[in-house]
């Protein structure tokens, strides 16, 4: 019964349905869904409460990124085959009731209940959630899906700025003991479930033959197919692996400079005339945080202009060339590192929303959602190759005798490397072989 109300044909838009009712709809979960940035809020509490270690309290980020990437990739087929609607449920579902469990664990003292509710559960709702609105967004916005897919996923890059002073606000009124953490994770629990369930709600598929009013005569372009692959052929072409290659370069470039920005800034400037206090750093990383949001719409809305190739092109070689400025000179000025910085984490965060259109490209709409939650196996393994880069090698430096820029001069380095393999991916990839394609009647092979 339930699974019939949630089903594709049950939400199928009457013909004079608005589109942009659906971007609310996907920001909805993508709001929710990306408190997980914003996580940094609830470590000091719990490590004073539980008495844990810093390297355990981020244990449940951790594992929710890991179980972000492993269930977009291992759910996504069915993301596809059981809609937007579904999706959505069982993400606000799995979301709300790791909080919920977090707050059990808190109250009787279990931290392993938070691992397994934050963590194992809520991260399976992180990942269904990021897909859920994907392939939905781009069938209403053919002639638009990079726009439609910023909207979304900007969201999920802005969610922490919501999040972060509304958890800490709760903390304060709550307290930070074991009763005041269970308390604020609660709160976290409902309302998330109330906000994402607005945006299941509030979802709905296009007819099978409807087509937007503005939608301009499509001209063949040599990188945009009309055919369509199915995830289980993308993953067997080199286009697809070529694509990992390039989002793991760049997610793992931007996460260089992100989960490193505040001492970083500290050390380039210590010895300088205008050192950086400890309150600046902290305003330079929400400064990162708010171009990491503004550049998963600017720059993938401008994708549909310029192309993805080119616009990848863009993020790779100009973010090499800024990871150089900043190499060479960025101790010459603040201004100069911020520049260089704060474009570096608009590319980041452009990489992630443009690359569901790349794919939409090169394999078609018709299983676009589950390509894409396959694809983010490279976020996955970005988030531990781009902290593990930056921190180890920065910390062999120290050992070392270097302080200041020199402490971060090879890992600058690494990165503009890697930015420059995923160059030259992007540059490999062509359009797909036709033998991957599905027959033009449609169906399965």
């Amino acid at each position: 019964m339930v699974s019939g109300l949630l089903s594709p044909s049950r939400i199928v838009a009457p013909p004079d349905w608005s589109r942009w009712l659906i971007p609310p709809a996907a920001l909805a979960v993508h709001l929710s869904i990306g408190q997980v940035y914003a996580w940094s809020v609830f470590k000091p509490p719990l490590e004073d409460a539980l008495g844990l270690s810093g390297t355990l309290s981020a244990l449940p980020f951790q594992l929710g990124i890991v179980m972000l990437g492993l269930s977009a990739a291992l759910g996504g087929t069915t993301v596809e085959k059981r809609g937007p609607r579904w999706a959505m449920t069982v993400s606000a579902t799995c979301f709300s009731l790791g909080f919920l469990i977090s707050s059990l664990g808190v109250a009787l003292g279990q931290y392993w209940l938070v691992v397994l509710g934050y963590g194992f559960v809520g991260g399976i709702g992180l990942g269904i959630g990021y897909i859920s609105p994907v392939s939905t967004l781009m069938k209403w916005f053919p002639d638009r899906p990079g726009m439609a897919t910023g909207i979304a996923i900007m969201g999920f890059g802005g969610g922490a700025l919501i999040a972060s002073p509304w958890s800490t606000q709760m903390l304060d009124t709550f307290g930070e003991d074991r009763s005041g953490i269970a308390q604020t994770f609660l709160v976290h629990g409902v309302v998330y479930a109330v906000f994402m369930s607005l945006g299941a709600l509030l979802v709905r598929v296009p007819a099978p033959d409807w087509k937007p009013k503005s939608m301009p005569e499509q001209v063949a372009k040599p990188m945009v197919t009309s055919a369509e692959v199915t995830a289980n052929n993308a993953i067997r072409t080199p286009q697809f692996w070529l694509l990992w290659v390039v989002l793991c370069c760049n997610v793992t470039a931007g996460i260089g400079i992100l989960e490193k920005a505040a001492p970083m800034i500290v050390d380039f400037f210590e010895a300088s005339p205008t050192p950086v206090a400890t309150g600046a750093a902290a305003g330079f990383v929400a400064l990162l945080s708010l171009t990491n949001m503004a550049g998963r719409f600017v720059w993938s809305s401008t994708s549909d202009v310029v192309g993805r190739k080119n616009i990848y092109r863009l993020y790779l070689g100009g973010g090499a060339l800024l990871y150089l400025g900043i190499l060479l000179f960025g101790s010459v000025g603040v201004p100069v590192f911020v520049l260089c910085a704060i474009l570096i984490l608009s590319f980041y965060g452009g990489g992630f929303s443009t690359i569901p259109a790349y794919l939409k490209d090169l394999f078609g709409s018709l299983q676009v959602g589950a390509i894409h939650g396959r694809l983010l196996t490279a976020w996955s393994a970005a988030g531990v190759f781009g902290p593990l880069i930056v921190n180890a090698v920065a910390d062999a430096q120290e050992a070392g005798g270097a302080e200041g820029p020199d402490l971060y001069a090879a890992s600058l380095s690494i990165m503009i490397g890697l930015l420059v393999v995923g160059f030259i991916a992007n540059e490999l990839v062509r359009p797909v072989n036709p033998k991957f394609h599905e027959p033009a009647e449609g169906g399965d092979k």
